[in-house]
């Protein structure tokens, strides 16, 4: 237990954590790493008080400008993150849809962030196994601990740098996490906007065309 701290790092399983809060592109590497927020707290506070979030807010990320995703597409689509349920949907952050009554193409939507959505897993899989000591308590000083999680992030990166990735897909969907739980999910945000939603149904809609679905899509909802 962190001296002072009372219940701050107390998480919902009842043990005492600090949150890691990443973001991680299509070759399991982090592009963004915030460490260190309370146990306690809940994702999208922790995002909302992130630097990502201002700098989004701010428009301030260099974010490349909209381009059709294929030579088959003539609209063009904006570089967007992943989120789960408990992220804000923004013009650059896309989350599923919720309810529980979705059309097909609803459904379909949110099967495809799902599966997008486990490179992020998997880069927490592989760096968890990798370096054993984030299986066990880090019985430390609060501001060692989180130098030890931005130090294992740093040299996960720099060994996918200089390696490569040596796991089979089938492999990597297998490695458990160990030493990380999901922070609380308790989302305060809902509604992202005219234009936000927008853009989440025109990716929805071409999930389901001819040129951006898959074949095996529909029996996967």
């Amino acid at each position: 237990m962190p001296e002072k701290s009372g219940s701050m790092y107390y998480n919902y399983k009842n043990y005492f954590s600090i949150v890691l809060l990443a973001v991680a592109d299509s070759n399991y590497r982090f592009t963004y790493i915030d460490i260190g927020a309370y146990g306690k707290e809940c994702d999208s506070t922790i995002f909302k008080e992130s630097s990502l979030w201002k700098l989004m807010e701010k428009n301030e990320l260099h974010i490349p400008d909209p381009e059709p995703i294929n030579e088959l597409q003539d609209q063009d689509f904006p570089y967007v993150f992943l989120g789960d349920e408990a992220f804000a949907l923004t013009t650059n952050l896309l989350r599923p849809f919720g309810g529980y009554h979705l059309t097909t193409t609803k459904k379909v939507f949110n099967y495809r962030l799902s599966r997008a959505r486990r490179y992020v897993e998997c880069a927490f899989g592989i760096l968890s196994n990798k370096w054993r000591i984030l299986h066990r308590p880090l019985n430390v000083a609060t501001d060692f601990a989180v130098d030890i999680v931005k130090a294992a992030c740093i040299l996960h990166n720099i060994i996918r740098e200089k390696d490569g990735l040596h796991y089979e897909e089938h492999e990597i969907n297998e490695l458990p996490i160990m030493g990380f739980e999901d922070a609380v999910h308790q989302s305060n945000y809902v509604r992202g906007g005219r234009h936000a939603n927008e853009i989440r149904n025109k990716y929805a809609e071409y999930f389901v065309s001819d040129a951006g679905s898959v074949p095996w899509q529909n029996s996967s909802i």
